[in-house]
């Protein structure tokens, strides 16, 4: 690497091709500590497991797993998962509670897009955010139980008064046959699956059963390693990616591109989301499929 690539003061206190790439994996590591501290202050959020037939539903609420974006309001500003302020316009926030919020940035079913691309903006788009309600599904201040945070939450959410705040509408359901067929009926009508919420627990950071979500396929994130050369009509774009699992296993993500995400893929050090039928016995997934760009999470991100 020339030492012009670097700032004049580093290119000329460094000489030599083995004292520029010191220089330059030091100017690395430097660029990567706001990412780093971005991810130290990320909130202690509520995280799902995977739902398993034959829990007790009783013990649940029932809601719709909206196809959003977590958020996190403090008190005082809006956060993404990773713990990065999301730029909101000023009425958005106006006159919220000091208390903390969770919820999902949700632009209505089949509308993803719409929701990763308005929550990255550096400077809120303005007509982007009318579209755009915040579902807010618990309060993790609150020390009550779940039973007794929802009331508080449609309380507060109704003292608020801002029609694009609302609580999550949640139900009970008795019987695994009555929540497949309320999988089926929100799954047709462009929904993404459901949540389960234990009533009787406490807002705890991590995954645990007191939150599960089900939904009629699988899908995890991974973090991209490198990009793979295309062969044969794919020659000179990206032929699939190297991505690694937060356990640490490495697979190949060749299905489900278009020709538009082969151009142009997702760059090294983001992260992704796929789909998948099960797991092979070591652990790595089956038939993976690239399903989207998961943009809210840093680099850093678990």
């Amino acid at each position: 690497m020339a030492s012009s690539a670097y700032p004049s003061s580093v290119g000329s206190y460094f000489s030599g091709s083995t004292l520029r790439r010191r220089a330059c994996l030091a100017l690395l590591v430097l660029a990567a500590l706001p990412l780093q501290a971005r991810a130290a202050e990320a909130p202690a959020l509520l995280l799902a497991q995977v739902y398993r037939a034959g829990l007790p539903l009783q013990d649940y609420w029932v809601s719709e797993k909206y196809d959003g974006v977590r958020a996190y309001w403090d008190g005082h500003r809006l956060r993404t998962r990773g713990g990065e302020t999301i730029a909101v316009p000023a009425w958005f926030t106006a006159g919220w509670p000091a208390t903390p919020l969770d919820g999902e940035l949700w632009a209505g079913r089949g509308r993803f897009g719409h929701a990763q691309s308005t929550v990255r903006q550096q400077q809120p788009d303005d007509a982007a955010w009318r579209a755009m309600r915040f579902m807010v599904f618990d309060l993790p201040g609150d020390p009550g139980t779940f039973d007794e945070r929802l009331p508080a939450l449609q309380a507060a959410v109704a003292r608020l008064g801002r029609p694009w705040v609302q609580a999550v509408p949640q139900q009970r359901v008795a019987t695994d046959a009555a929540l497949q067929a309320l999988l089926a009926r929100t799954v047709r009508a462009g929904g993404e699956g459901l949540m389960l919420h234990r009533g009787a627990s406490l807002y705890r950071a991590g995954r645990s059963d007191d939150l599960l979500k089900l939904k009629t396929h699988e899908d995890a994130e991974a973090r991209v390693v490198a990009h793979l050369p295309g062969k044969g009509r794919h020659a000179g774009r990206m032929g699939a990616l190297l991505v690694e699992m937060p356990s640490g296993q490495r697979f190949r993500l060749g299905a489900g591109w278009s020709d538009a995400d082969r151009d142009h893929p997702p760059p090294v050090g983001s992260w992704v989301t796929y789909r998948y039928r099960g797991l092979q016995a070591g652990g790595l997934p089956r038939f993976a499929s690239y399903l989207r760009v998961r943009a809210d999470l840093p680099p850093g991100a678990p």
